[in-house]
């Protein structure tokens, strides 16, 4: 009897969230908010409530003991007395009972960003409070404290394998980081891998383990990598790599003996989706899985309910997943959701609670679309400090939109003569060109932020709009991939990641990234109709949606890897081919990037009899006598199948065999590259490597390697971004047939005295860089140095173009301090004045930087030097050394 008798929590807490005070309590705390948020609560009836009442139902759901809804109940408590705090700030009421809820739920930030010392009502309290405190103490920043989930996440992080989930507030990567510094603090000397989705966020990453670890990294002996050529690497330490997952795997080919201890993979649903990226994921975990002594794989994820999927590419750690996972609801800041309805003309508050909309006002002709509601924002900016100005990013589904929606909005500002902003316009006037969008722009205070901006400019904007002085961002679905930017108040104009619907995982993930448990406790989300193409009911039903259980894209899931795809690739492998073509005329660049990495991963297991998830996925296609007729067939021919997973057996082969008859990088007189030289190289290269066939629309396109080639002679020539749009600019002029000025818009031809066709032209040259040039253009030349090397029998060759694709020069100046974690433009400043910063060590011939760099005048190069004193320390030299 005693087993089945009901607690008083039990009672309580039962249907808590269905008590109908409760919820009309709610519904005018957040009508109230709104008129406050909006400026209506002075031509607006407020509706009256009972504040005590309120307060008081906080702090029992705050206290809430509920089998499976408490995370939910702790969660509305703090909504609750989140939105009374906006509304009675300076009532000793409503922060004592803020602080109270924030103590229940152990959101120590909360109550540091209240500005609370709370310590309990009573003595048991108290003693309950402060040990609740040390519990949750940080170890390795002893002034700071997780909450709670952070708490149990971070406990397992030494377990041999653990995968969590949690929202994108959560702070995942900062329990990484804690978990990192606590261990080289207490002595360790291992190497641990951070894999990062994109190029983007190394820098920010990396910034901030340096930040953590400061002098730590000299005295224990640690360096940052971010990438397989850093000289560090040929040193002796113990190394943080901060990779994407194709550095990572170039970095385990080139040095297969470099012990990994942890591997953290961050946004690890990229593991699932429809992802071109993702077969680097796998080829990583099982190539480190085969290694006799495994690191400790560590998966993180957003918002997903099953975080154990990724675990089964462990294989023998699937069977033990329940200890090893942890799915987090609970999150420490909250969005409060708003439907602004141009079509309707109308702007509602979404009630999570129940399902339901309030009304908070009508739409005045006055204001007829998002630009408007913008510029009442901004305006209320103005007359704030830097602090106090609430911050704006905007999402839009694509680049050509963004960039668009920016300028319309900046042209109806006027400059804020701010010395910050306006030295950053005069750099980006300097480094990429005058005509440039964001040069003017960023002068008023807005910005866009798109993935291939380059590193210092980005950086710069971050900072920037991190302190208040950038009030309003732009940004695409990079936004997406973890920048942390400190928003109070998020407009999202589409439904849509470019032409695709966006996926559940995707639009928590985008809501998310504002209300930042860092900075501040709660964040707008303003889900804008302005087309009938974009419903309002579209975002309702998507807020309803809940965030599936998501499926390994190598499993037979029909929106990624289909069942029939499996087949396909496995009956090309049976007939002895390796050249695995598009299946259908119609499938996409994506979904044939996917399919063919996943085909090159499973020769190469089946070559080596290695296990791994991949080959056991394609089980049902192959037999036994199958595979043996596959490693027969293979093994006869000399060119055998190796981890390198963006080339094939057939292009490895024809490779081999044009290099033997002589196929060489052409020679480069002083430094300088000739136009038709290097796109005749390229001509040879996409034969050898079937570019038609694998790079279908870039380099397989004649045409575009002629543009393309343009903007590769000039960034290996050491030319600076302005150079290299000049050049492009000229080339647009000489070829302006088959223009276009987006990819929703038929082709025109290049008019150069239009500005927005310049801006094009900039958009696109920086987007080759980064996509083109440093990504696929990088990854061949790499293949062909190796194959070249091999070849030939040799460990390094003078004009190694890879190298100065790499690093954007041929001068070794410039490449050595890339190699030390300059970025390209830094090291091109530095190599610019050198005989003010440069100087020979007399001892050993070798190069050092004087301490006065720090000072140097151009803000990117002080913060670069700053961090990479850190880093390297014995790169610099005092002054009075010399």
């Amino acid at each position: 009897m005693g087993a089945d008798k009901l607690k008083l929590g039990d009672i309580i807490f039962a249907d808590i969230e269905e008590n109908e005070y409760l919820n009309e309590l709610f519904e005018t705390i957040l009508y109230s908010y709104s008129l406050k948020l909006f400026e209506l609560d002075k031509t607006n009836q407020m509706k009256e409530f009972n504040l005590l009442d309120a307060l008081r139902f906080a702090d029992l759901l705050s206290k809430s003991t509920h089998p499976e809804c408490s995370t939910v109940h702790k969660m509305w408590a703090q909504e609750i007395v989140i939105l009374l705090n906006e509304l009675y700030g300076d009532d000793p009421l409503v922060k004592l009972y803020a602080s109270a809820v924030f103590t229940s739920t152990g959101n120590h930030q909360g109550l540091k960003i209240i500005d609370s010392d709370y310590q309990g009502l009573d003595m048991l309290e108290r003693v309950f409070t402060q040990l609740r405190s040390d519990y949750l103490t940080i170890p390795a920043e002893p002034k700071m404290h997780f909450f709670s989930a952070q708490k149990e996440a971070y406990d397992h992080l030494s377990d041999p394998c653990f995968s969590y989930s949690g929202p994108t507030s959560m702070g995942k990567s900062f329990i990484m980081r804690m978990f990192i510094k606590d261990e080289i603090i207490n002595g360790a000397q291992k190497n641990y891998a951070l894999i990062v989705p994109t190029k983007a966020l190394i820098n920010e990453v990396r910034g901030k383990i340096i930040d953590d670890l400061a002098d730590m990294l000299s005295s224990k002996n640690y360096r940052i990598v971010t990438a397989a050529g850093d000289i560090a690497l040929e040193e002796d330490h113990n190394f943080v790599l901060v990779l994407t997952p194709e550095r990572l795997l170039y970095l385990l080919i080139s040095k297969p003996d470099l012990q990994i201890n942890y591997l953290f993979i961050d946004e690890a649903h990229k593991l699932s989706g429809k992802n071109s990226r993702g077969p680097f994921y796998y080829k990583i975990v099982d190539m480190l899985m085969n290694r006799p002594q495994r690191p400790h794989f560590i998966f993180a994820s957003p918002n997903i309910p099953n975080p154990q999927v990724y675990l089964r590419l462990l294989l023998d750690a699937f069977d033990n997943e329940d200890e090893n996972v942890l799915a987090m609801t609970y999150s420490p800041v909250i969005q409060i959701k708003y439907l602004m309805d141009f079509v309707n003309r109308k702007i509602e508050a979404y009630n999570e609670h129940t399902g339901q909309t309030i009304l908070i006002a009508r739409v005045s002709k006055a204001i007829e679309n998002l630009n408007d509601i913008l510029l009442l924002f901004e305006a209320k900016n103005m007359h704030l400090p830097p602090e106090e100005r609430s911050q704006n990013i905007v999402y839009y589904n694509g680049r050509t939109k963004a960039i668009e929606a920016a300028r319309i909005f900046a042209e109806q500002l006027s400059e804020k003569h701010n010395a910050e902003l306006d030295a950053l316009s005069r750099d980006i006037t300097q480094e990429v060109h005058g005509d440039y969008y964001l040069a003017d722009m960023i002068k008023k205070g807005v910005a866009y932020h798109i993935g291939y901006l380059p590193a210092s400019i980005r950086t710069r904007i971050e900072s920037l709009f991190q302190s208040g002085q950038i009030t309003t961002m732009f940004c695409t679905s990079t936004l997406l991939e973890g920048v942390n930017l400190p928003a109070d108040n998020l407009f999202i104009t589409d439904n849509k990641i470019f032409r695709s619907k966006m996926s559940p995982v995707d639009f928590r993930n985008l809501i998310g990234r504002v209300g930042r448990i860092s900075y501040n406790l709660y964040g707008n989300v303003f889900f804008v109709s302005e087309e009938k193409s974009v419903p309002a009911d579209s975002y309702i039903e998507m807020l309803q949606t809940e965030v599936p259980e998501q499926v390994l894209s190598i499993t037979s899931n029909p929106k990624v890897l289909k069942s029939i795809e499996k087949k396909y690739i496995a009956e090309i492998l049976k007939e002895g081919h390796s050249e695995i073509p598009k299946r259908t005329e119609t499938q996409s660049e994506e979904s044939y990037v996917m399919m063919r990495k996943f085909g090159l991963i499973l020769l190469r297991d089946i070559m080596e009899n290695r296990d791994s998830l991949v080959h056991r996925e394609f089980s049902d296609y192959l037999t036994v006598e199958d595979e043996n007729n596959i490693r027969t067939q293979f093994s006869a021919s000399p060119t055998l199948p190796d981890d390198d997973i963006n080339t094939s057996v057939d292009q490895t082969k024809k490779l081999i065999a044009a290099i033997r008859n002589g196929l060489a990088y052409p020679t480069c007189l002083n430094g300088r590259f000739n136009h038709g030289t290097v796109l005749a190289f390229l001509d040879q290269l996409a034969d050898v490597f079937d570019w038609e066939i694998y790079e279908e629309k870039t380099l397989g396109k004649t045409s575009l390697r002629s543009w393309y080639a343009v903007i590769l002679c000039q960034w290996m020539e050491s030319s600076g971004l302005s150079y290299i749009m000049k050049a492009a600019i000229k080339h647009k002029k000489e070829h302006p047939d088959n223009f276009r000025v987006s990819a929703y818009q038929p082709p025109t031809t290049y008019n150069d005295n239009s500005k927005e066709h310049r801006n094009v032209v900039f958009s696109d040259t920086l987007e080759v860089i980064e996509n083109i040039v440093l990504f696929s253009v990088s990854n061949y030349f790499l293949r062909f140095s190796n194959e070249y090397k091999k070849v030939h029998g040799v460990m390094e060759f003078d004009n190694n173009w890879y190298e100065y694709v790499e690093y954007g020069t041929t001068n070794p100046l410039t490449i050595l301090l890339q190699r030390n974690g300059f970025s390209r433009e830094a090291a091109t400043y530095i190599r610019q004045h050198r005989t003010d910063y440069v100087v020979e060590d007399g001892s050993n011939g070798s190069l050092k930087l004087k301490d006065t760099l720090l000072q140097c005048g151009n803000t990117s190069v002080e913060t670069e030097s700053a961090k990479i004193k850190y880093n390297v320390p014995g790169l610099f030299v005092e002054e009075e050394a010399q």
